[in-house]
């Protein structure tokens, strides 16, 4: 993902709400969000080039999502960012444990904020220089540069959801939406990444439209009160265009992953 939003306990009647924008070469080849053929109880989107994924969540509340950070530092690396979200969900080691055993490792990836949690616990790790934050209740946006970094379009995306979240869980369209945002930052207020002020202000968007690189999918995650879960999912062409449209439901720990 290149933009997350994660509001954990404030929105009432759905302890998490997660909604992220996944941004990457058109040309790169994916599969969309889908119980995957080896762990019928995880869903997730599927990085065909390296075999793991930016966002997936198991039947039991368990999930995990990454962005990449844009630092100035070599992009490509042994090991893909993809990686973290798949063996977290597959797994079964206690968070802790995982974060021990990356940040032991985290120099074979590429800069990345890893996601992880579980229904009552999330967690963020920064690739870059090993910190390790417990997400309090409240909402977080999360782009690509450090935690708490004040990024315009993470600014953007957490101001606009606490208005439509004002009265309660607005519909999906609503959500949706607030990840269709292409309104390019100030000039004043883009940072700097290493990657010159032309690129800045391409990628300052919420939702990036561009035939090469841009936003492929858009991605909703709720976790209710009654532990059920509802994922939905919107992927876009080189010419943003929606060619994809998915929802799944999975109502508790015991049940499978349906089309709602």
């Amino acid at each position: 993902m290149c933009i997350l939003l994660l509001a954990i306990d404030c929105v009432e009647g759905w302890p998490l709400v997660l909604l992220g924008n996944r941004d990457e070469f058109h040309a790169r080849p994916s599969m969309g969000a889908q119980p995957w053929m080896s762990a019928a109880d995880c869903l997730g989107g599927t990085d065909l080039e390296a075999g793991g994924s930016w966002l997936m969540q198991r039947n039991d509340g368990r999930f995990a999502a990454v962005t990449n950070v844009r630092s100035g530092a070599r992009a490509t690396l042994p090991r893909s960012r993809g990686e973290l979200v798949r063996d977290f969900v597959l797994g079964n080691d206690a968070p802790s444990d995982f974060i021990d055993a990356l940040l032991e490792q985290r120099e074979r990836y590429a800069p990345f904020n890893l996601v992880i949690g579980e229904r009552r616990a999330i967690w963020l790790i920064e690739g870059i220089d090993g910190r390790v934050h417990r997400l309090a209740r409240g909402v977080h946006a999360i782009s690509n540069g450090p935690f708490n970094a004040r990024w315009p379009k993470a600014d953007s995306l957490q101001t606009a959801f606490g208005a439509a979240t004002a009265r309660g869980l607005p519909e999906d369209e609503r959500l949706f939406a607030l990840l269709r945002d292409e309104r390019e930052a100030d000039p004043a207020s883009l940072p700097d990444t290493g990657v010159g002020h032309e690129l800045e202000r391409r990628l300052s968007p919420i939702f990036i439209r561009d035939s090469a690189y841009g936003t492929r999918c858009s991605t909703l995650v709720l976790h209710d009160g009654d532990d059920g879960l509802h994922v939905r999912e919107r992927l876009f062409d080189a010419h943003a265009r929606v060619v994809d449209d998915v929802a799944w439901k999975c109502t508790d720990v015991e049940s499978e992953w349906v089309l709602a």
